[in-house]
Order: structure tokens, then sequence, then C-alpha cells
């Protein structure tokens, strides 16, 4: 039986106690960037959160997991945002939260797969390879040898996950009201529906068989086999995969020939599935990507994979062609097909689109780019700053809030890769899969 000090290692539940907690901590936070403006005002160099609060960020969310830590994970990956110490502090949040008790992680094997673990598995480790927003893994032998992965959700995530998105919703309905040019209902009611399914393991093991398929052209990828049956809704059984993620595979000094293979296999986990299956890995933080041992990409955590509709996929595969093939093509009328609504007189809203797709399209364009300088992101943020009122004029269907977090997403790793050379080629290997 589990002890008060056990308990209180387990995600901070109710509502209102990790509403109260996410409060403080914003205040905190708030304090620390006021200070940096401060300084910034007089003259002085200050980055934008201290070490220490950045310690307590991710001491707070570490502790409350859920969408709570999965917001702090997202925040992790932008380069631009906090000083190298600083985001190094915050990338803790992908794979490193504060484990589970082991006597929790039995009581969840023994209720989902009917024994204790030493039972159930020939080996089970005690100790977690990695603890992340909604459970944690261990690494076990099954009795015929095979080394296996075993994630194990926390007990309680799933309403603890639903409260994070009540308190989140009412942010959201408060906001939207205000002005139907910031009504993000639509798409806060996508992320919800996507992540409260992230609970169900048996879900994510359909889906990983699922992805694995989808990249079984593409020999440089591996994605782990399924054990089914040690799987149920609270455990999923997964082949071990031996390497290093990608944030830790990156400070090794890894040469400009590894960097740009590597980022070429990232390009293709995320590509290649979308335009071949419609499936996109929807939550690509460096965690969830292994260099392995044998030089090919694993490909981790699939509770996030996103299935658009047919129409969906079928317009971003012109689009994609177009661009890749250097074609002119109408994007306001491309847009519109997947889904965008447009409130802007036509040619202002494909002036400014086509200025979105400069920027987001240069490195299919060019024979030689450098994502170690790469500015995608920071163009990005401050076209919407300079063109606010008539970017919130232009808005992209629910469903494509998973396809740019992903592509966002895949910028930022190439970006912290930093590799150099002919992407191009890259994008034109997506292509010929098509």
């Amino acid at each position: 039986m589990a002890s008060d000090s056990d308990d209180d290692k387990l995600p901070t539940q109710g509502r209102f106690t990790r509403f109260r907690k996410l409060a403080g901590l914003s205040a905190q936070l708030g304090a620390d960037v006021l200070k940096s403006g401060a300084r910034k005002l007089v003259g002085q160099e200050a980055d934008l959160m201290s070490l220490s609060a950045a310690e307590k960020l991710v001491s707070t969310l570490g502790e409350l997991k859920g969408a709570a830590m999965k917001f702090g994970q997202v925040v992790s990956m932008d380069p631009e945002l906090f000083s190298p110490e600083v985001r190094q502090v915050i990338a803790r949040l992908q794979n490193e939260a504060p484990p589970m008790p082991y006597a929790q992680v039995a009581g969840v094997i023994r209720a989902d797969l009917g024994d204790a673990p030493e039972k159930v598995f020939r080996e089970f480790s005690q100790t977690p390879l990695a603890a992340a927003s909604l459970g944690q893994v261990h690494r076990a032998v099954l009795h015929d040898g095979r080394e296996v992965a075993v994630k194990v959700q926390y007990p309680g995530i799933e309403q603890t996950l639903v409260g994070d998105m009540e308190n989140l919703g009412l942010v959201v309905k408060t906001v939207s009201k205000a002005s139907r040019l910031t009504d993000g209902t639509a798409y806060f009611q996508e992320m919800r529906d996507e992540m409260l399914l992230e609970t169900d393991y048996l879900r994510e093991a359909a889906l990983c068989t699922a992805f694995g398929r989808a990249v079984a052209a593409l020999p440089d990828l591996k994605v782990p086999e399924v054990i089914a049956e040690r799987t149920t809704r609270r455990v999923l059984t997964l082949e071990l995969l031996r390497g290093r993620t990608l944030k830790d595979w990156v400070v090794s000094q890894p040469s400009a020939e590894e960097r740009y293979r590597v980022a070429r296999q990232l390009i293709l986990a995320i590509y290649g599935p979308l335009f071949t299956t419609g499936d996109i890995h929807a939550d690509p933080h460096p965690g969830n990507f292994m260099v392995l041992e044998d030089g090919r990409l694993g490909v981790l955590d699939f509770g996030s994979i996103k299935r658009f509709s047919p129409a969906f996929v079928a317009t971003n595969r012109r689009m994609f062609l177009h661009a890749v093939r250097l074609e002119p093509m109408n994007v306001l009328a491309l847009c519109r097909e997947v889904g965008f609504t447009c409130d802007l007189p036509d040619a202002e809203g494909e002036a400014l689109i086509q200025e979105i797709f400069a920027i987001a399209g240069r490195p299919m364009r060019q024979d030689f780019y450098d994502f170690a300088t790469c500015g995608i992101a920071r163009e990005m943020r401050t076209l919407f700053t300079k063109n606010a009122p008539r970017m919130l004029k232009i808005r992209p269907p629910a469903e494509g809030v998973l396809f740019f977090r992903s592509t966002g997403g895949l910028i930022q790793n190439l970006r912290l890769i930093g590799a150099e050379g002919n992407f191009r080629r890259v994008y034109q290997e997506v292509a010929a899969l098509l």
C-alpha cells in the first residue's frame, strides 16, 4: 500500500489546487520578467528568465505533469526565448520529470496485467528510463529475452488532464468573448480532444503500429514494435530502442555529416507519413526522437499522432509539390481549399500569405541552407507582430493547429541540430514518395 509520502509525489490533484499552483508560478515568473525588463532599460544585459526562475518552472510543471508539463515542453524548444543555460534547465521537462514512486508503478501493472512487474516480466527495472507528462517509462525484459520499454500511466492523470483543460477552457472562453478576431474556442477544442485521447494506451499502440507501416518505405527510420499481450489502456509495452534522445545526442559534438544525416531523417519522419497516409507526429520535442546505435532515427511517443482529413492532406500535398517544384500557385485559393477563412480583400490576403510562404519555404527553394542561423520562427513572429490585426483575419481550420505545432517543432529541432547543406534535395526526396 502506498504511503502518504508516495501520494505526495504523484501529479497534484484537484482543479483548484492545480490552478493555485499555476497562478503562483505565473506571479513569480512575471516578477522575474519585469526585473529583466528593468535591467534592459538601463542598458544592462539580461535574460528573459533567470536560472532560479527556470528551476522553479521545471519544479512546478514537473510536479503538476499533465497539460501544464506539455506546455513547458513546447516552451523549451524555442531557441529565441532564453539563453542556452536557461533552455538547458527547461529542457529537463522533455523526459526528466520527478518520477512516480515504484509502489505506484507496481500497483498499476498489477491492476492492469494481473500480477507484480517481476512476475509479468522476467526483469523489470525499478528506476525509470524517462518520466514525462502522462506516464513514465521503465526498462524490462520479456520471458523470451526481448528487451522492452514499459510506459506506465500516472494514477488519476486522466481526471487531472480533464481539470486542466476545463481551467484552460475558461480562460479561452473569456478571451474569445472579447473579440471575434481572437476567438480560439475551435482551436482549443481540437487541442483538448486530441490531448484527452492520449490517456488511452490501447489507442496509442494502434497508432504506433500504423505509423510503423507509414514509414515502412523509409529504412532510415525506426518505429518500435508493440507488445500487444503486455499492453492495456494504462500500460504500453514496446520494443526497446537503443540510442540517445535528440537532446542528448546534439550535445555530443556530432560531425557536420552526422548533423545533416539526422536533420534529413527528421524531415522524412514528419513529412513522409503526412503526405502518404495522412498521419503526423504532433509532439515533436527532442525527447521524442532517438539517434539509434545503428544510425537510424527512432521515433517515440505515439499518443499525439494526428490523423488529418483526406481533403486537408490532398490540398497540402498539392501545395507542397508546387513549392518543391518552384511552380506558381494561387496560395489564397489553395488555403481556402484546405479550410482557411480570410476576411481580408483577396489581393491583401494573397500578399500576406505569400509572405508567410516565402519565409517558411526558404529551405525548399535554396540549394544550400544553414539551420544553425535559421530565422524562420523569429521572422514569423515579427511578421505577425507587425500585421497582427490583419493576420487575425486569416484563420486556419481547427485541424491545422496540430499541423503547425508539428511543422513548427520540426523547424525548432532542425535549428537545435544546426545542420547545413542541400535540404532542397531532402524535400525533393519527400516529393518522390508521392
